[in-house]
């Protein structure tokens, strides 16, 4: 069975909210993703890294983008580098690239679907809600005391 995660992030990788922000900005997300297909409740998932951690779009993820060059990077070198990352996480998101070689960082590649890189996260399991508009980001930020991403897997 797959299963879809939408995903809220702080904007920077390395910012993490105390435990009073991240249960106001739960209890919003709750608010905007009452049930799943079925009436049955989602289920929330909120985690803290010791480490910054790739939040990946899954199977989402269609083509990665040199910021450099505008090439196309492979998806396979971005999969080997996520497997390589997963138990530890990234100590850094400076990388070379190598479409041309050239040194840039990991949350600065081009993301179709998008993808980010936290040390806190709020995950959302099978919601209904597809994607949080951006008054709703806003909202979810200004509850965090911070900016948000949002990333959508398939996983």
């Amino acid at each position: 069975m797959s299963d879809d995660v939408l995903s809220i992030i702080p904007s920077d990788p390395q910012w993490q909210p105390d435990r009073g922000a991240a249960d106001r900005v739960v209890a919003l997300v709750e608010d905007l993703t009452p049930g799943a297909a079925g009436g049955v409740d989602v289920e929330i998932d909120v985690t803290w890294h010791d480490v910054v951690a790739a939040v990946d779009c899954g199977e989402n993820l269609e083509r990665i983008g040199c910021p450099l060059c505008q090439a196309s990077i492979d998806t396979e070198w971005w999969g080997d580098l996520l497997e390589a990352h997963c138990d530890d996480g990234f100590a850094t998101l400076a990388v070379e690239v190598p479409c041309c070689g050239g040194s840039t960082t990991l949350d600065l590649l081009d993301y179709d679907w998008p993808c980010g890189f936290a040390r806190f996260e709020i995950a959302i399991w099978n919601p209904e809600h597809l994607w949080f508009s951006e008054d709703e980001l806003a909202a979810l930020g200004d509850r965090l005391g911070h900016p948000v991403k949002q990333i959508r897997a398939h996983i």
